[in-house]
């Protein structure tokens, strides 16, 4: 993930979202919905990347609201 990119994911019992480059999530508790939903405003607002992960960790979808270097015109 590119820095600045938000993640949603579990930990400890939780779902939570971070930025990436920072320890601490911004926002915490809730479904996995209501987290995912969270994640993408913030994605949405700053212009990056937002992955969703699974409870195990891996990752379950990506999306980009921002300048994604896969789509410019070349």
């Amino acid at each position: 993930m590119a820095q600045g990119d938000i993640e949603t994911y579990y930990e400890n019992g939780t779902w939570k979202n971070k930025r990436e480059g920072t320890d601490r999530a911004f926002t915490t508790g809730g479904t996995k919905e209501e987290a995912t939903a969270q994640g993408r405003d913030a994605a949405r607002k700053d212009k990056v990347e937002h992955v969703i992960k699974n409870q195990d960790g891996t990752i379950s979808e990506k999306n980009s609201y921002g300048n994604d270097p896969r789509n410019v015109p070349g």
